[in-house]
Order: C-alpha cells, then sequence, then structure tokens
C-alpha cells in the first residue's frame, strides 16, 4: 500500500510536462472561442435562453463527437502527436473563420428561419459544431501520447486534464479583462489561433522525439464495470453542468450582472476542477478502494453545493463585504475590490463542490481506461461525460429550475448525485466499510440540507436585503423574476429583479423618465406618430404610456421574459398595459424583433437593461442602432434610455458615439436625476411649438405628464440639453461601442456618485433648441423650467457629495418655485412642508 510506485519510461518528466504545457495552451485557446462564440449566439439566434442553450450545444456536442473519434484513432497511431497538432492548426483555421462567419450570419439566419423554420438551425450549429469537433480530440489523443500503464492512468490523466482546465481558467479570464477590452470579438480570435498554431508547432517538434509504444495490458477489463462507471459518469456530467446552471443564477444575488462577476465565478469553478484532479491525481493509483472514492466523490459534491447554498446568507454576506475592504486597502482601486468579492461568493457556492468533481475524472480513468486503448477509452469518458452535460443543462434550465426553482432542484441533483454513490458502492467491486459508512452519510445529510433550504430561499434574502417584502416570484430558466415592496422613508414602491438585479421599478423616479421615455417623442415628432415600438416590457410604464397617446394605431413590444409580463399587473402606473389589446407584446428579444420582422415604425423606443450588464451590450451598438434606423418610417425617431450611474463618463461618451455614428440627427433630453434621453432620426427633427402644444394638450397626454412633474409645454422643452454639435463636443474623440467592440460591457467599475461627471458634462454643452413658433413669453418660461430643473440637479449632486447645507439650500430655492411639483415633492423633506 505504502510502496512507492516505479514509473515507466513513458511516464518521463519530460512525457508529462511537455503534453501539459499544450493542453494548457489548447484550453486558454478553447475558453477564448467559447466565450465569443456564446456572444455571437445571442446576436444570431436572439438572447432567449432556449435559443442561445440549444447553439451553444452544438460546441457540447461537436466536443463529444470528436473526443469519441479521435479517441479511438490515436489508438492506432504510432506517432498520435502529428494527429494533435493536424487538430490544433485545424482548430486556428476554422475558429477564424467561424468567428467572422458568425458576427455576419446574423440577418441570414433570419431570413432562413422565415423560409426554412427549424432547417435554419443547421447553420449555427454546424458554424460552431466544426471547430468544437477538432477541439474535443486534444486530450484523449495526448493521453495516448505518452501511453500511462494501470498504476499511471490517473496520475497520467489527471495532471493532463488539470492542466487543460487550468488553460481555460485563463482564457475565461483574459478574454473578459485582456482579450475583448483590447482587441475586440475578430481580434480575441486571431490571438487564440495563433496559440492554436503555436501548439501545433510545438507538438509536431516533440514527434522526432522516441514515443513509447502502447502499454498493453496484462489484465483482462471488466467490461460490465467500464460500462457501468462511465454511464455513471455521464450522469455526473449532466449534474456537473446543472450546478453550473444553477449557480449562475444563484451568484448574481451577491455579485453583478457585468462580465466580469460571471468571468470570476466560471474560473472559480474551473480552479476547483483543476485543483480536485490535480491533488487527486497523485494518489487516484494507489487506492484498492476507487469503486468507493469515485462514489463518494460524485455524492459529496452535490452534498456540499446544497449546503453551501442552504447556509448562504448574512455571513457570506458579511464575509464578503470584509474581503472587499481588505482588498481596496491593500490595492485602493474599485475593480480589485469586487473582484475579491465575487471571489469570496463564488468560493462559497463553487469551489468545493467542484473540487471534489474535479477528483472524481482520475478516479473515473482509473475504473474505465484500459492502457492499450488509452486514447479510445478517455475518448469515451470525455464524450459521454459531455453528452451527459448538454442533457443535465437542456433538463435542468428548461424544466427542473422552472417548474421546482432554484433550491429544490439543487435537492433533486443532490438526491441525485447520493444515488450515484449509493450505486458505485452497490455494484463496484473492493468497496470498503469506510466507504459505505461516508456515502450513507451523505445521504442522510442531503435529507438535512433539503429540510433546511426553504424553497424561496434566494428570494427572501433578496427581500430582506433590499428591506422590502416579497410580493411575488417565477423561477424561470432565464433568471427568476421577483417582485418586491420597498420603503423609503414615508413612500412605498415597488422594484422588479431580475436573477436578483434591480431592472427599475414605479417610484415617482422611474415613473417619470418612463413615461417620457414613450410620450416625449411621440410629442416631438415631426410628423404625426401612427405606430410605436417598444424594446423591453420591465414595469410596463413606457409601453403602457403609449396608451396615453390617442394618435397611435399600432403598439408593439418586445419581452423576453414571460415572467416580467405577468409581474406587470403588480406595478401602477403602467396603465395595465399587458391586459390591453391594443398592444401587442411580443415574446422575444429586441434585436430578434427587428431581424426578423421587416415592419417600419414612427417610434422605436429601446429600454433595454442596463449597458453594462452582461449580454445586453449589443443592444447599445452602433449596429444595432443602424437595425433600428432601418425600420423607421420616413421622419421616425428612435429614442434610446441613457442611464447615467451604470457606467463611467468614459463609457457614456463611448455610448453617446456609437448613436451619433447612426444617425445624422440627433439630441439628448433630461428625463431624470440619474437618466436621458438620446433621440435619433434619419431626416432633420423640427420643434415646432404649435404642434408640440397641440400634441400635449390632449387630455389624456397632459394628465399623464402632470402626475410626473412635466405640467406645461415650457416644462416639457425645458428638458432639453443639446443638439448633435453639443453632443458632438461631449463624445469628442470617444470609441464607439459595436459587436465586433463590445466596449461598454467591459469598462471600468462604477464608483456610488460618479454619474455626476456625466450629469455636468452633458449640461455643459447645453444649446438652446430651435423652436418654431415660439414666442417670447413661452422662451422665458422655459428657461425658469431650466433654471429650477438645474437648481435641482445641483441640489441632487450636492446629497451624493454628503453636502447637507447647501442640499437643503438649494432644494428650499426650488421648493418655492415649484411648491406642487410631485416630482420635486417626492425628494421634499418634512422640514420644507408649510
Amino acid at each position: 500500500m505504502n510502496k512507492k510506485i516505479k514509473k515507466s519510461p513513458s511516464l518521463d518528466k519530460r512525457w508529462i510536462i511537455s503534453p501539459a504545457i499544450l493542453l494548457f495552451v489548447s484550453g486558454l485557446a478553447a475558453l477564448v472561442y467559447q466565450v465569443l462564440w456564446i456572444k455571437q449566439l445571442s446576436i444570431v439566434v436572439g438572447v432567449d435562453v432556449h435559443a442561445v442553450s440549444t447553439a451553444v450545444s452544438a460546441f457540447f456536442a461537436g466536443l463529444a463527437l470528436g473526443s469519441y473519434i479521435f479517441g479511438r484513432r490515436a489508438d492506432r497511431l504510432s506517432h498520435p502527436l502529428r494527429l494533435y497538432a493536424m487538430l490544433e492548426i485545424g482548430v486556428a483555421i476554422l475558429g477564424v473563420i467561424v468567428t467572422f462567419a458568425l458576427g455576419r450570419s446574423a440577418a441570414l439566419f433570419a431570413q432562413l428561419q422565415l423560409m426554412a423554420g427549424p432547417l435554419a438551425w443547421l447553420l449555427p450549429f454546424l458554424l460552431v459544431a466544426a471547430p468544437a469537433f477538432l477541439m474535443g480530440g486534444t486530450l484523449p489523443v495526448l493521453v495516448r501520447s505518452i501511453s500511462p500503464n494501470k498504476d499511471q492512468l490517473g496520475y497520467a490523466g489527471g495532471l493532463l486534464y488539470a492542466a487543460n482546465t487550468a488553460g481555460a481558467i485563463a482564457g475565461a479570464l483574459l478574454t473578459s479583462f485582456v482579450l475583448i477590452p483590447a482587441f475586440g470579438v475578430f481580434g480575441s480570435s486571431v490571438f487564440a489561433a495563433i496559440l492554436n498554431l503555436a501548439a501545433g508547432v510545438g507538438a509536431f517538434l516533440l514527434v522526432g522525439k522516441d514515443l513509447p509504444a502502447s502499454t498493453k495490458s496484462k489484465t483482462a477489463a471488466d467490461p460490465a464495470g467500464k460500462s457501468l462507471a462511465l454511464w455513471l459518469y455521464a450522469i455526473a456530467g449532466g449534474l456537473a453542468l446543472g450546478y453550473e446552471v444553477i449557480w449562475s443564477q444563484a451568484v448574481v444575488q451577491w455579485t453583478s450582472t457585468r462580465t466580469f462577476a460571471f468571468s470570476v465565478v466560471l474560473a472559480t469553478y474551473l480552479l476547483g476542477l483543476v485543483l480536485g484532479s490535480a491533488f487527486f491525481s497523485r494518489r487516484a493509483d494507489r487506492t484498492k478502494d476507487s469503486w468507493g472514492v469515485f462514489g463518494f466523490l460524485i455524492a459529496a459534491a452535490g452534498v456540499t453545493a446544497l449546503l453551501a447554498l442552504a447556509f448562504s446568507g448574512d455571513v457570506l454576506t458579511n464575509f464578503q463585504e470584509s474581503a472587499g475592504d481588505f482588498a481596496f486597502k491593500m490595492l485602493p482601486y474599485e475593480g480589485f475590490a469586487r473582484a475579491a468579492r465575487f471571489f469570496v461568493v463564488a468560493g462559497w457556492l463553487v469551489l468545493i463542490p467542484t473540487m471534489l468533481l474535479g477528483a472524481a475524472f482520475p478516479a473515473a480513468l482509473r475504473l474505465i481506461v484500459d492502457p492499450a486503448n488509452s486514447g479510445r477509452d478517455t475518448g469515451r469518458i470525455v464524450a459521454f461525460n459531455t453528452v451527459g452535460g448538454i442533457v443535465g443543462t437542456l433538463v435542468i434550465g428548461f424544466v427542473l429550475v422552472p417548474f421546482l426553482g432554484i433550491e429544490r432542484s439543487l435537492g433533486l441533483l443532490a438526491f441525485a448525485a447520493v444515488g450515484i454513490g449509493l450505486v458505485a458502492v452497490w455494484k463496484g467491486h473492493g468497496v470498503t466499510k469506510v466507504s459505505r459508512n461516508a456515502i450513507f452519510a451523505c445521504a442522510g445529510i442531503a435529507i438535512l440540507g433539503v429540510v433546511l433550504l426553504p424553497s424561496d430561499h434566494l428570494v427572501k434574502l433578496l427581500a430582506k436585503g433590499h428591506g422590502g417584502k416579497l410580493i411575488f416570484h417565477e423561477p424561470s430558466a432565464a433568471g427568476t423574476v421577483a417582485v418586491v415592496e420597498q420603503r423609503s422613508a414615508e413612500k412605498s414602491f415597488r422594484r422588479l429583479y431580475i436573477s436578483g438585479v434591480s431592472n427599475s421599478g414605479n417610484s415617482m423616479t422611474s415613473q417619470r423618465y418612463m413615461r417620457l421615455q414613450a410620450l416625449l417623442p411621440l410629442i416631438i415628432s415631426k410628423e404625426e406618430p401612427k405606430s410605436a415600438l417598444v424594446i423591453g416590457l420591465g414595469t410596463g410604464i413606457t409601453a403602457g404610456s403609449l396608451l396615453y397617446y390617442p394618435g397611435l394605431d399600432k403598439r408593439v413590444c418586445a419581452e423576453l421574459l414571460p415572467a416580467v409580463v405577468r409581474a406587470a399587473s403588480l406595478f401602477e402606473g403602467n396603465n395595465n398595459v399587458t391586459e390591453d389589446s391594443r398592444v401587442d407584446i411580443r415574446l422575444r428579444d429586441g434585436r430578434s424583433e427587428l431581424l426578423r420582422s421587416k415592419e417600419q415604425y414612427d417610434l422605436i423606443t429601446l429600454e433595454p437593461p442596463p449597458p453594462s450588464a452582461a449580454g445586453v451590450v449589443n443592444l447599445y451598438s452602433s449596429d444595432f442602432y443602424q437595425l433600428a434606423a432601418d425600420r423607421l418610417n420616413p421622419n421616425g425617431l428612435v429614442a434610446q434610455w441613457l442611464p447615467l450611474p451604470t457606467q463611467t463618463n468614459e463609457d457614456t461618451r463611448s455610448l453617446v458615439r456609437s448613436f451619433l455614428d447612426v444617425y445624422p440627427y440627433a439630441s439628448v433630453w433630461s428625463t431624470e436625476l440619474h437618466e436621458m434621453l438620446l433621440i435619433g432620426s434619419n431626416e432633420p427633427l423640427e420643434l415646432d411649438v404649435d404642434k408640440i402644444s397641440e400634441r400635449f394638450n390632449q387630455p389624456e397626454v397632459s394628465a399623464a405628464m402632470r402626475e410626473v412633474g412635466i405640467n406645461t409645454t415650457a416644462e416639457l422643452l425645458a428638458t432639453w440639453i443639446t443638439d448633435r454639435d453639443g453632443l458632438e463636443a461631449y463624445a469628442g474623440d470617444a470609441l464607439p461601442t459595436t459587436d465586433n467592440q463590445p466596449r461598454i460591457e467591459y469598462g471600468d467599475w462604477v464608483v456610488p456618485g460618479e454619474f455626476t461627471h456625466a450629469l455636468v458634462a452633458l449640461n455643459d454643452e447645453y444649446r438652446a433648441p430651435q423652436l418654431l413658433h415660439a414666442d417670447p413669453a413661452l422662451l422665458e418660461e422655459i428657461e425658469l423650467k431650466r433654471e429650477i430643473l438645474l437648481r435641482f440637479y445641483e441640489a441632487g449632486i450636492y446629497a451624493y457629495e454628503g453636502d447637507a447645507k447647501n442640499w437643503a439650500i438649494a432644494m428650499k430655492w426650488v421648493k418655492q418655485r415649484a411648491p406642487e411639483n410631485p416630482y420635486y415633492l417626492w425628494f421634499m423633506a418634512s422640514e420644507f412642508e408649510d
């Protein structure tokens, strides 16, 4: 038992380290491609979770098939490194081609769907599956290249698996933090291709070395036992990807929706696999209880995942904040502190289960791989595990989570993991009493964990964290939708949360900017508007505001999540939009709506989630703005929500530059202290006061505007900030955000109150609007209303700076000049009451 295992010549250090380096480079490149292609697929097929998951399954299907076929092929070669080199060169060529093709196939895919229906899916499926097919062969071919004997399978295979996964960690972090921000999507694919070529050349250089012949096994394999272990490991693959689906939704509550946060979580997931595989690879070949160890590792992974979520709460939150504070003291940079907070959360929820899953790989090698067929059997392991992952992702993401919720789904996965352990100790050979007792203990802990974990654990933590009361929650594959009732001073309002992240609410501030988001462009339109499209339902206030405008014949809203539509009825101020037949609510993401439909509109108003959120930046790109411009009627308008607090001033400049690059005529309006509205058109915009006053004074329109503090035409026109010249001066030399260069998504971190830089800078570019038919009295009133608005914004800046004295002075001045304005009154303290 304690006797040192003698290494064969096939495990000479040269033959372990070199393939490990090759697989590290290969894994890095593979993750770069995966991140890029997932990003591109969301543009091609839409961000609908079913569409993206189905398309991404092509990637894993290619990996599985490649592992299976090339693993078998490798066993028949005397120099498998040549095959490995050819695979890497093939990936380099196809990787760049596929990235280029995906970036230009969205319109083609939309047209194919109209003509061929489901057959259109062959386009993204084949594009992604082809290079993935070659990638799948790399690990089994390199395992064959070192020809481990029976007593070295766990060590050799585990080390190579760890090296490949370590490369994936580097790829996940580099892509988000370095490559895409520096080189864009296509440039990142070229970087990955260079790595593939380097690995291919390195493999060719090693081919000239003497490669040991395949080691023949002296003992007959156990076909029945190998088959059972293979199927159990396939199921374990489904569980592993199921955990990832659940963690991606659960972890957002403690992190954010930014790409950096998801990259940190993915890196932690992969780190656990590396640590577990590397640690256990040296021990896997020494254990006499391979079945018992394998079963325990899978069962323990499920149990620890369940317990980590069950015991998350105040302790995790406090630990997270302490880690962030400590990191900031070490390096006073907000991004570093946030990354530390993300690692704490990811480590708490993800690290231990994934370490156990990583250790299961060398254990599975011991049970399944025959040294005489190391390439074939390793390929089968990877293939079965990957296919299990595809099935697990689809079943857990689209069946279990929507019907059972995150907590109950995780409980079911824990029981399934324990079930694998029980089968392993029941059917396996040489299982010790210790292993049996350990797995029975896991079963008991799993039952305890399910009892301790309420089915609404996460949403209750959400409501508690925001000091509110849970009104509604509904799990779905794309995230849990929740409505929380909150209070600010004596004011009560509700907020919409998706996967733990606020997506707006129905406070006075929210109602004001969303009413203006729809009604302002309708009122100032050059021609009488008859049709409007709102992208993003949210609380329904923007879409519902279209109902106040009587002249519209067509009102359309594109919304991605059915649960959001069901939750909208819980918000006041949206005109009960989901129950009104005059509004056509289409369950589709905004980009797909514009790609698949040739309908033209007089107004397209864009209100997706904030631009810094992961997966949203392509609704703020020049490419998307051009698509919207192509769907405008003559003299039609595009209105883009411009939130200020969600990105830095530099990133706001980039967003404005993207808008200006498409719309020759543009202006910006102030809809709230924290929000602005970009309005663009293909033709000149004429601000005709007579038309504007006539439209504003329609009874339903004027009543809706008065509710949010816009009492007169002058008060509406006072929200004007500047025209295209002013926007050009503000944007300056900022580079645009495009599909290939999604800059805003990878921008710097934002600190509280930083939005005031953009607020001040944009207002400093004020240029008086060119008004037709404006009399001196109206111009004087506009100037007064603008002065009041700016003084109120000044008070807001004082509040963020903690200057209570000047805040009170400014607010008192506003109170004296606008005593009945409901928007200003929302912020008034009791000491200003008469």
